[in-house]
């Protein structure tokens, strides 16, 4: 069932082409192609800078706090993974080099356990645990 965006939802630009669209913009306005359709035509969002952009409904899609936070999992899983690949490979090749990307690696893996509860095997960061300090490991 089709339901367009209101004042209010939080939404994503589908296909971001500069730094602003790739934040969460809330809708500030919304137009119809017709007084009488609730299907809309275009939405204004503003985003967390206080920018407000027009865009037409195909390029907007509604998004949740809750998408940010699976995207950042995704994205912080797939970072440690290639860290911890070239902390390898920087072993064999230097040492100061191997220090700081092993360094790198502990910091990626602290800051997702600290800031969203994830934590992530530092040999094996593609299977992340969700940590809820209430229940310990899951």
């Amino acid at each position: 069932m089709y339901r367009s965006l209101e004042y209010g939802d939080t939404a994503r630009v589908t296909e971001p082409t500069d730094a602003i669209e790739y934040r969460l913009g809330t809708v500030t306005d919304v137009r119809y192609s017709t007084p009488h359709t609730t299907y809309a035509c275009r939405y204004t969002l503003r985003f967390p800078n206080g920018t407000e952009r027009t865009y037409p409904a195909a390029d907007i899609r509604r998004a949740t706090r809750d998408d940010d936070r699976a995207a950042l999992q995704a994205a912080l899983t797939t970072a440690a993974e290639a860290v911890r690949d070239a902390c390898r490979i920087a072993h064999d090749y230097d040492d100061d080099l191997s220090s700081g990307t092993a360094s790198l690696l502990r910091r990626l893996v602290d800051l997702a356990r600290l800031r969203l509860g994830l934590t992530l095997d530092r040999a094996d960061p593609a299977r992340p645990l969700i940590c809820d300090q209430d229940e310990g490991d899951q």
